[in-house]
């Protein structure tokens, strides 16, 4: 545990945490590039559970859905992860004392384990229904609890917001 908190105070007390946190523009840019990648990860996620849950995109496979939207996901989420860990940095210890960001990490956690679980057990047949409107129940649960996931993530993202201490 030791380790994990002379990490954090390394980035909290480094020259680059110390402008984020002191610059007028930089945190509010930093922020600004991470709301937008987060609407493009969940807009993105949002089209795919859609299908999942027979609500959108019907007339095309769950695979041509993905395929053209995955690479979009998966480069906001980074965008996402790179600013998100600029803005932790500027003040680490407040971030990690605040209970909505604790929750949002661990809802994103939980919307990652829901896609590993999606892929590993309902997945496995998918090029048997994938063409259906209907999808079957575990294919429409996983899209319903993505939703929930990812509306959660976003909840809290915005009470860090609200309810940061900072000075």
């Amino acid at each position: 545990m030791l380790q994990l908190q002379e990490l954090i105070s390394y980035f909290e007390n480094s020259a680059l945490a110390d402008n984020i946190r002191e610059n007028d523009l930089l945190f509010p840019l930093i922020e600004s590039v991470h709301v937008v990648s987060i609407c493009l990860v969940v807009g993105s996620i949002l089209v795919v559970d859609l299908r999942l849950l027979g609500l959108a995109s019907l007339d095309r496979s769950v695979s041509r859905v993905t395929g053209g939207i995955l690479p979009l996901t998966w480069c906001a989420f980074a965008v996402a992860v790179a600013s998100g860990s600029l803005m932790f940095i500027s003040n680490a210890t407040k971030y990690l004392e605040n209970g909505y960001f604790i929750a949002k990490l661990l809802l994103i956690c939980a919307a990652g384990l829901n896609m590993v679980i999606f892929h590993a057990i309902s997945a496995r047949n998918q090029p048997q229904w994938e063409n259906k409107a209907r999808l079957p129940l575990p294919a429409r649960l996983a899209g319903g609890l993505s939703i929930l996931l990812w509306i959660s993530v976003v909840a809290c993202g915005r009470w860090i917001g609200f309810t940061m201490r900072i000075g």
